[in-house]
């Protein structure tokens, strides 16, 4: 059925998943764990639209995140969402 529960979540993923920005983050955070503060130093942009960004990865079960007195840490809870990843990035190789 086209709308059983596990197609839905996959395509939550992918579209958490379709943006540079959030791309990026998660290629940072397969390195480690980061703070807000470093994500934003890192990407560029401003803080709401960082935090939108981690916001839409969370939701989709991509990453968590953990609160250290005044800061917010966050890591990748899913890190198989790489193997994906690569697999696109490796189609594009071969397009080229």
């Amino acid at each position: 059925m086209i709308n059983d529960t596990k197609y839905v979540y996959m395509t939550q993923v992918m579209k958490a998943m379709a943006h540079p920005t959030r791309l990026f983050i998660v290629d940072l955070l397969n390195e480690r764990e980061h703070c807000v503060c470093e994500l934003q130093e890192q990407i560029g942009s401003d803080m709401s639209t960082i935090s939108r960004h981690l916001a839409v990865l969370r939701n989709a079960g991509i990453i968590d995140s953990r609160k250290e007195n005044n800061q917010v840490f966050y890591r990748l809870l899913c890190p198989c969402v790489l193997e994906f990843y690569h697999c696109v990035a490796d189609m594009n190789h071969k397009r080229s």
